[in-house]
């Protein structure tokens, strides 16, 4: 991959560590401590077993640092980069005892993100040739959000708004309770235009051709077409004319989205990257252990 994915903002990587080790340790490794004698050193290697996309290796060291900051990792392959079964992604040498409890936590997230990026990687090279951004929804693992959507980003796909608090994104139950009130969407959305700051994304989403254009009309930032066949996404982009950035979702899957993404969407929205992504095999072999 090419991609720079930018980095994880560090009080979300360090809450994500801090609460996944306590989880995993509330009272220490009972295990290590009754076996390994306290000078015991390691040193493993954290090793692919199949082909994939890393993510989270940055992660994978805050995990053993956070343990042990004397533990020695050292990563081998950048975040974003391709490899293939045999390969060595890092090494770590410090305290056996630290490193073994440091293990699982680490590997449960390098896995989750490298099979994110992964997923995603596929994805993009799907629609290679077309200009459709592949982007990620809120269909992520509670908590968990900040580094699954930088795992997107390591496969070379990009981020849909982050929370609620970033954006207006009227969705169909926001679009039922409006009718059921006896609202008209157009006259919702100019409302909600003239109510919102200049810099505010406002975006509406749409199951029926007929609603795009009061919805076009009302100054819209981005319009989504929610199961659209690509036959109807071609009329759609027709409708809107370059008026609005235009949004394909629902439906989406790798036999489907390079012919998603060759009506000439500008967007396709995947909620599969995050909350369908299979955890990549991963595994981290002790190579040499010193009992002092």
């Amino acid at each position: 991959m090419t991609t720079d994915p930018g980095t994880i903002p560090p009080h979300a990587l360090r809450r994500v560590v801090e609460t996944a080790l306590e989880e995993d340790a509330p009272w220490g490794d009972v295990t290590s401590e009754t076996l390994i004698p306290v000078e015991a050193t390691a040193t493993a290697t954290l090793a692919a077993r199949e082909p994939g996309v890393l993510s989270g290796g940055g992660v994978f060291v805050a995990v053993m640092h956070a343990v042990d900051p004397t533990i020695d990792a050292v990563l081998h392959v950048p975040d974003g980069s391709r490899f293939v079964a045999g390969d060595v992604l890092a090494t770590v040498t410090g305290p056996a005892r630290a490193v073994l409890r440091a293990e699982r936590v680490a590997l449960n997230l390098a896995q989750r993100m490298s099979g994110i990026a992964t997923a995603t990687a596929a994805y993009v090279a799907a629609v290679a040739g077309t200009h459709a951004r592949i982007v990620d929804t809120r269909k992520t693992t509670p908590g968990l959000r900040a580094l699954e959507r930088y795992a997107v980003r390591c496969g070379g796909g990009h981020n849909h708004r982050n929370s609620l608090s970033d954006a207006v994104l009227a969705k169909d139950n926001h679009l039922a309770v409006l009718l059921a009130g006896g609202t008209d969407i157009g006259d919702a959305v100019r409302s909600a235009r003239q109510r919102l700051g200049h810099t505010v994304h406002l975006e509406v989403e749409v199951d029926r051709i007929d609603q795009i254009e009061p919805v076009v009309a009302a100054d819209v930032d981005t319009i989504m077409l929610d199961n659209f066949t690509p036959a109807e996404l071609e009329a759609g982009i027709r409708v809107v004319a370059g008026r609005a950035l235009v949004e394909a979702s629902g439906g989406v899957n790798l036999d489907t989205v390079a012919a998603i993404a060759a009506t000439g969407v500008d967007i396709v929205s995947v909620g599969a990257l995050t909350h369908s992504a299979r955890a990549l095999d991963l595994g981290l072999d002790i190579d040499v252990a010193v009992a002092v």
